[in-house]
């Protein structure tokens, strides 16, 4: 069976891209035959139902367990002939998804969310793997960095001392209001990590982020606000800033180091410093998907968390050869030394100042792959936050969404599968029997506000600014 692998994906490789349309034709001609090759415990799983698929994805680092499940082979190892197709937008990849054009994708952790509730699109998605956590910044432009860095206390070294809280725009923003104009930022779509973690920041430094109103019509998100949040697409945030549309933005990588190596911008904060290890993208797919093809998603599941294994193992030291992979055209495209700056455990904030942040980017440790209903429940309570769901809901209709949408079901069959075939080992994982779903009260977050996921609407009614339970606009 080695040899009949390395050979197909010897040719993968000759071609110098994900997945070409001649690779396409010899797995489809293969398929049964990798298919009689497997072992006896992989077949345990049942052969896949659909071989060949489609998955999209959007250029950031992130999306880094697809392209190595595919690199490594992991894919193959389950019988999958996996294509990836990076997406114009998020909300391209969505439709993509949802239409059948696309098998599954890399998606922002609150879309499936607000497609099982009607926000947008309404699509059921259901997500078996969390891809990954942490990975974000924001960054702002040279001027307001000049503006408030004065202001900014410095540690020993010399060195401005981090976190950095959003207080510290006020006199900016207050400044700019006198002059009748607006303080913008980008983020990467309404019910991305990013809007919510931007917002979180904002608002706990006493600026207020908008609400949005969709139940009069509203989706702006800017009502009541002191800053005004607008979507700007990841690849384009930095050519964005430079040419002034806005004034900083919340985004993965490789795209808040880019502008330092631009020098157009300085990253002043990551989302580690404001929830500490917090979730981030997950791996969508159809419900429909999921149950016309229960032995295709538990297999790719399988190979996606071989991946992520692999991002992580001995301390992150596959990550320079994971940015050499991510570095080509056809995946994130950013150059080496600007993916390396923060996926090999260091981030740079103004230009030299470079410091260890090595869980900058997790991918497996922590748990960071299983599809906890604690995450899932944190990114319904920002939606009501700040007024996506417009009306008050018990806490009752928070578990029953975060158990529609998040599969740790699937997850563990797939874990289990690995174990069974040695390619993990049952202490990397949580214990499946005795989980619960919901990770302990977290307290990690900059304004040191605790997060209880068995207590939303508490939760809710804990933060200052935004809606409480029984607000409407």
């Amino acid at each position: 069976m080695n040899t009949f692998l390395d050979a197909l994906r010897s040719l993968r490789r000759s071609l110098r891209r994900p997945l070409s349309s001649c690779f396409c034709q010899i797995s489809k001609r293969l398929g049964f035959a990798f298919i009689a090759l497997m072992s006896h415990s992989t077949l345990a799983v049942g052969p896949p139902e659909k071989a060949d698929l489609r998955f999209g994805f959007i250029k950031l680092t992130d999306m880094a367990p697809l392209a190595i499940a595919l690199e490594k082979g992991y894919f193959e190892d389950e019988g999958l002939f996996v294509e990836l197709e990076a997406q114009a937008n998020w909300k391209v990849l969505l439709d993509g998804v949802i239409d059948g054009q696309l098998d599954g994708a890399h998606m922002l952790a609150g879309q499936p969310l607000a497609a099982t509730i009607g926000y947008g699109t309404k699509a059921d998605i259901i997500t078996p793997f969390s891809m990954d956590l942490n990975g974000n910044g924001i960054t702002v432009s040279n001027q307001v960095w000049e503006a408030i860095k004065p202001h900014l206390p410095t540690g020993e070294d010399g060195k401005i001392q981090h976190p950095i809280h959003a207080d510290v725009l006020k006199p900016v923003i207050e400044s700019m209001a006198k002059k009748g104009e607006s303080f913008k930022m980008g983020m990467v779509f309404p019910v991305s990590t990013h809007n919510y973690e931007l917002r979180y920041w904002l608002a706990a430094g006493g600026i207020h982020p908008g609400f949005y109103a969709p139940h009069k019509g509203d989706t702006s998100g800017q009502r009541q606000a002191d800053a005004f949040l607008s979507v700007t697409p990841p690849p384009q945030m930095p050519s964005t800033l430079e040419a002034g549309t806005i004034h900083g933005y919340c985004v993965g990588e490789p795209w808040n180091q880019q502008a330092v190596f631009k020098g157009i911008g300085v990253p002043v904060i990551t989302d580690y410093e404001i929830w500490k290890n917090n979730p981030e993208k997950v791996f969508g797919i159809t419900r429909e998907f999921s149950e016309k093809y229960p032995n295709t998603t538990i297999r790719l599941t399988k190979a996606l968390i071989r991946a992520a294994k692999w991002l992580d193992a001995d301390d992150n030291a596959n990550r320079e050869e994971a940015s050499k992979i991510l570095s080509q055209p056809y995946y994130v495209g950013a150059d080496y030394e600007v993916i390396a700056n923060s996926m090999t455990g260091t981030f740079e904030y103004e230009k030299g100042d470079t410091r260890e942040v090595p869980d900058f980017n997790v991918f497996f440790r922590h748990n960071a792959t299983y599809p906890y209903y604690s995450d899932a429940i944190w990114y319904l309570t920002q939606m009501r936050r700040w007024g996506q769901i417009s009306e008050s809901k018990p806490d009752e209709w928070y578990f029953d969404i975060a158990r529609k949408v998040y599969r740790p079901d699937i997850y563990a069959q797939a874990a289990q599968a690995l174990i069974a075939e040695d390619y993990a080992v049952a202490d990397e994982f949580p214990d499946f029997a005795s989980e619960s779903g919901f990770k302990p009260p977290q307290d990690d977050f900059l304004d040191g506000i605790t997060y209880d996921g068995t207590k939303p609407t508490n939760y809710i009614e804990s933060l200052e600014i935004g809606l409480k339970q029984n607000d409407t606009l």
